[in-house]
């Protein structure tokens, strides 16, 4: 097979190597493929025209689309959400559409870890009294018993469940369909995720962006949520109503929030999430792991090319009509 590998023109932290490809084709028993890797709009057109499989980040291929890609038969996208590769009508019809969702677990639990016990121990009231130079004394009580929602159940918001258990929190999963799953205590379906939040201390949004989702936790929903109550969104920026979001953390009904994803990104010099009160920004940093991203991405290319092969479904294969 021939496989075109195209790397962010502005950002080589996650370039994806030569030395990356042998590794994992040496993991995975595969030899006798052809790979060639790119990152100029000259090197897209002439290797999209010859690859089989397309290996990018979603950011990457933003306005690439539509495009001659006569011999394609996969994409392989280095992210679990796909919202940046919209409208899916741009892409060549019968391709298969692939992420790596499964990449981002490990990091996706310790964050979801770190921002929890740094909502529950009150660190962002904490950091604006340093920054006030303000002694006061903030008590307050193990995460033991805390009640968790997590909208999203996939492989960042079950290590998040995973996490809070850890602690004793008890952890609710917010999914389409109310099934159960082994990483939370309990299940609900999202048409009845407003009978949930009166009764959760810390959200965590960890799903994908689509059109089901866009602005799902509203402004309504939040003021659901009890005084004191925090919010970690891992997921992505559309899904919250952000400055509605501000208006209830500067108002004090809300206890605090961690957000790494937002809208806009990056978010511009004067944007009021800078100095919203008992608001914590990480620039969109975490879930991937430099060190194991592309790696895991690739072991979990071949696996999908594995089942291809074989006649086999594809773990990883999105379904466009969903988003995800």
């Amino acid at each position: 097979m021939r496989f075109l590998a195209m790397n962010d023109p502005g950002d080589n932290l996650f370039d994806l190597t030569p030395a990356q490809w042998d590794e994992a084709a040496a993991r995975a028993g595969e030899s006798g493929h052809e790979i060639r890797f790119g990152r100029s709009d000259a090197e897209f057109a002439t290797g999209i025209a010859w690859a089989d499989v397309l290996l990018a980040q979603t950011s990457t291929l933003y306005g690439r689309f539509p495009c001659t890609a006569p011999n394609l038969q996969m994409i392989f996208l280095l992210s679990a959400g796909v919202d940046k590769l919209q409208p899916f009508s741009n892409l060549p019809a019968g391709v298969a559409v692939l992420n790596n969702s499964g990449a981002h677990s490990r990091k996706a639990g310790e964050y979801a870890a770190m921002a929890l016990l740094m909502l529950n121990a009150r660190v962002p009231e904490m950091l604006a009294q340093q920054r006030d130079q303000v002694w006061n004394m903030l008590f307050s009580s193990s995460l033991r018993g805390r009640r968790v929602t997590v909208i999203g159940t996939g492989d960042m918001g079950a290590p998040a469940a995973r996490a809070a258990r850890l602690f004793g929190a008890i952890a609710t999963g917010v999914r389409t369909k109310a099934t159960p799953h082994p990483d939370f205590d309990r299940v609900v379906a999202v048409a009845d995720l407003d009978s949930v939040l009166p009764e959760t201390d810390f959200l965590i949004l960890a799903c994908p962006l689509t059109a089901a989702t866009t602005g799902l936790v509203s402004r309504a929903r939040l003021a659901l949520l009890p005084k004191g109550a925090g919010v970690i969104n891992i997921g992505r920026g559309g899904v919250l109503d952000q400055e509605a979001l501000c208006d209830l953390l500067d108002a004090g009904h809300l206890g605090g929030a961690v957000l790494d994803v937002f809208t806009p990104e990056p978010i511009p010099p004067g944007h009021r999430t800078w100095t919203t009160k008992n608001l914590v920004i990480s620039p969109h940093v975490s879930v991937d792991d430099p060190l194991t991203y592309n790696p895991d991405s690739f072991d979990i290319l071949w696996e999908n090319i594995r089942a291809m092969r074989a006649g086999l479904p594809m773990s990883h294969q999105v379904d466009l009509s969903r988003g995800y």
